[in-house]
């Protein structure tokens, strides 16, 4: 799992253009990267300098996957403490803010070819990545998950404001992001071959820096034999990022499973796919979603629980069933990221206090 995180200022919840800074603080401190005994340390620069990407190791158990989530959100804080700011699992700032782009030469191609796409895109989200046995079951399960997408960002949501105001958006950032030429939903590929006839298309297109700007809601990973499924926000409690790998797990060896058996994908099109994920980051859990079988609109506790019918079975191979419905309930109860961030601003009035409140969670253990 890698986990985006916003770089802020204690007192004033501003982002903080410094995680240069605390990458060098954090190299200089490797014990704050112990796990059980060892070290995991994997903190990286992003877009921009108010951000930073933590990561987790391969993990087999939502246990060992917890234990890390948690390890590194608490070194990235104390590395960035370590410099006079902090860290907040938001996936917008809520406090205004004017990035600084971090002066990589493939960063500053980006921000040359995409002008304020690539300014203003200050964004923090949670992207799973989950083991395949090749390319070809990769792309079949890219086929067979992309209806069950965007439950996972409703259930996520977590970045309602924006230039200091609330957009009534549960998640802006699918907003922001969707601007990027290569982002959303895709159409079925079929085979391997033809995902990769795909991805060079594209490139041939000159519309795209390089092959990383692939931002599909669900792609192939370059680097890993993995399948990266990129839709949720990052989460403001570690919790609800354990059920995002949960049910993002669940959904591939659904897949793969189901792909296994001979049962074709839902050849449900693209532009409802991309309606449907409108639809949950306008709303959250708050009202409507797209119903994954349907196509048609029904209430968010009805889609969410037609999504945890359709993994229980592989959830239960797992034995992650007993954690993830217990996860999930805990979430339902309080609600996403999003109601969480307007709750405290009812109470508060105060934009400040939203980045103050998450900064604690962030680290909370």
């Amino acid at each position: 799992m890698e986990e985006e995180l916003l770089l802020v200022d204690p007192a004033s919840g501003a982002p903080q253009a410094v995680s240069g800074s605390v990458i060098r603080y954090a190299r200089r401190h490797d014990e704050l990267f112990l796990t059980g005994g060892r070290r995991s340390r994997s903190l990286e620069t992003e877009l921009q300098r108010e951000q930073l990407e933590t990561a987790t190791p391969v993990c087999r158990t939502l246990g060992e996957l917890s234990e890390h989530v948690r390890t590194a959100r608490l070194a990235a804080a104390k590395s960035a403490a370590g410099v006079g700011a902090a860290v907040a699992a938001l996936a917008t700032s809520p406090v205004s803010v004017r990035p600084s782009l971090t002066p990589s030469h493939r960063y500053l191609r980006m921000a040359d070819a995409y002008g304020p796409a690539a300014d203003e895109q200050l964004t923090c989200g949670c992207h799973v990545h989950v083991g395949i046995d090749s390319p070809d079951e990769g792309v079949a399960v890219l086929d067979r998950i992309r209806p069950w997408l965007p439950p996972l960002l409703a259930l996520s949501g977590n970045s309602p404001f924006w230039q200091g105001a609330d957009t009534g958006y549960d998640s802006w950032r699918h907003q922001v992001w969707s601007r990027w030429p290569s982002s959303g939903p895709t159409e079925l590929f079929g085979s391997a071959a033809r995902y990769r006839s795909t991805i060079e298309a594209l490139l041939a297109t000159g519309a795209l820096v390089d092959e990383g700007m692939i931002y599909f809601d669900a792609r192939l990973s370059r680097h890993y034999p993995t399948v990266e499924i990129r839709v949720p926000d990052v989460c403001l409690d570690a919790d609800d990022a354990v059920l995002m790998a949960a049910f993002v797990r669940a959904l591939v060896d659904t897949a793969a499973e189901a792909w296994h058996a001979g049962a074709p994908p839902d050849p449900v099109r693209a532009d409802l796919m991309r309606l449907a994920m409108w639809r949950a980051g306008r709303s959250g859990l708050r009202g409507d979603l797209v119903h994954p079988r349907t196509c048609r609109a029904a209430p968010a506790a009805a889609v969410v629980g037609a999504l945890l019918d359709h993994l229980t079975p592989a959830l239960d191979r797992a034995g992650d069933l007993e954690p993830a419905t217990r996860l999930l309930r805990g979430l339902l109860e309080r609600g996403n990221g999003a109601r969480h961030q307007r709750g405290v601003h009812a109470r508060t009035h105060d934009i400040a206090a939203v980045v103050a409140d998450a900064v604690d969670r962030t680290a909370a253990v």
